[in-house]
């Protein structure tokens, strides 16, 4: 009685997979066009702690392939403990782009990522507001694909592709396999009018559009989601204004996890968030993902014990696997990494327990970041 319903979970997420798969190959990838005005930008980059990684990517700012007058750079610092704030004002003492430092250290009350960004959007001077990291490193062409895409679409928010760079260990390939299928799902959701997630790595929304939702009010308790409960106000305000950005030139890389301990506070912090969601598309979409896994799981003890036979498990694994590897393998040959899809067979062995794992403990919401304790209320 029970193998049934288990079988027809994972059934229905191999449709949400295939159909993913779908909207993601519907998608179109943004080509060159002709000139078009520049847009005037602005970067906010809230950082804490990245003295080892600014300068690598205020230097990728300096090259952009895009009008020095027509973007601005807002490094929002959080109470950094190392060189971070001083690294800046040293950079743009010498930097032909306009950067400016902001510390949080002077507005009371003020600290964590969601305070940054908004501090920072209050100084801004650009009509669109585009977001990264302070570990990130970023394409030349960056500023000049997502000033294309406003040109092209209209939009009020553009979500931008992010990799995981280097990759040079089986840890590293692991979690960017895993990496670009979120990635690849957040976009085919926007693609079917449905957005579920995105990655405040490469983010960018009209300014007035962050101030009409009221920026991040409403989940101000919330120590993450600076991106994805942005993204959902926004499509909720204006439906069919949100688009990713599929662009080769727009993709911005970040390290992945260095160690596993730090991986898991990263992934329960993530993992903390799906509780508060406003969208039931988002909502239903964790559940399902949640729901198979632990169907696979369920499967594979219940053929262990004798209860069922084996060909139900391989069923689910035809299934499951089949669906994961058509999605992957469409995103993947865009990241230029096809070759992490050999090893959708070992993140497959240790997703189950993983997820299983980080949405027990992303219930809880306690998690350690950037040198703080933090707690999901």
């Amino acid at each position: 009685m029970i193998l049934l319903p288990l079988l027809l979970l994972v059934f229905l997420y191999a449709v949400v997979v295939l159909r993913c798969w779908y909207a993601w190959r519907k998608l179109s990838e943004l080509t060159q066009q002709a000139e078009v005005p520049p847009v005037f930008f602005t970067v906010i980059i809230p950082v804490r702690n990245e003295a080892s990684n600014i300068l690598r990517l205020l230097q990728d700012l300096e090259q952009q392939r895009y009008p020095v007058d027509s973007f601005e750079v807002l490094v929002v610092d959080d109470h950094s403990q190392d060189a971070t704030p001083a690294l800046v004002a040293q950079y743009k003492a010498q930097s032909s782009v306009l950067i400016r430092l902001i510390e949080l250290h002077h507005f009371p009350g003020k600290r964590q990522k969601k305070a940054a960004v908004e501090i920072g959007i209050q100084h801004a001077s650009g009509s669109w507001i585009v977001c990264t990291d302070g570990d990130c490193r970023l394409p030349q062409g960056w500023l000049q694909a997502y000033n294309q895409m406003i040109h092209a679409q209209q939009p009020k928010m553009i979500s931008g592709p992010v990799v995981y760079a280097p990759i040079d260990t089986l840890w590293q390939r692991l979690q960017a396999l895993e990496f670009s299928a979120l990635i690849g799902v957040g976009a085919a959701s926007i693609a079917l009018q449905k957005p579920t997630m995105c990655n405040g790595a490469n983010l960018a929304y009209e300014k007035a559009a962050f101030e009409e939702v009221n920026g991040f009010a409403g989940n101000e308790q919330i120590p993450s989601g600076d991106d994805e409960f942005l993204l959902h106000k926004i499509h909720s305000r204006y439906p069919g204004k949100v688009a990713f950005l599929k662009s080769k030139a727009a993709i911005v890389q970040t390290p992945a996890a260095e160690k596993v301990r730090q991986f898991l506070h990263q992934r329960v912090r993530w993992a903390s968030k799906w509780r508060h969601y406003q969208s039931w598309a988002s909502s239903l979409l964790a559940l399902l993902v949640l729901g198979a896994n632990v169907a696979v799981l369920a499967i594979c003890l219940g053929c262990l014990s004798g209860i069922w036979p084996w060909y139900s498990f391989a069923t689910v694994i035809f299934l499951k696997l089949g669906a994961d590897a058509v999605l992957l393998r469409q995103i993947l040959l865009f990241f230029e990494k096809k070759r992490l899809l050999s090893l959708l067979w070992l993140l497959q062995l240790v997703y189950v327990p993983y997820i299983v794992l980080t949405a027990i403990l992303g219930l809880k919401g306690t998690y350690a970041w950037k040198g703080r304790q933090l707690k999901t209320t």
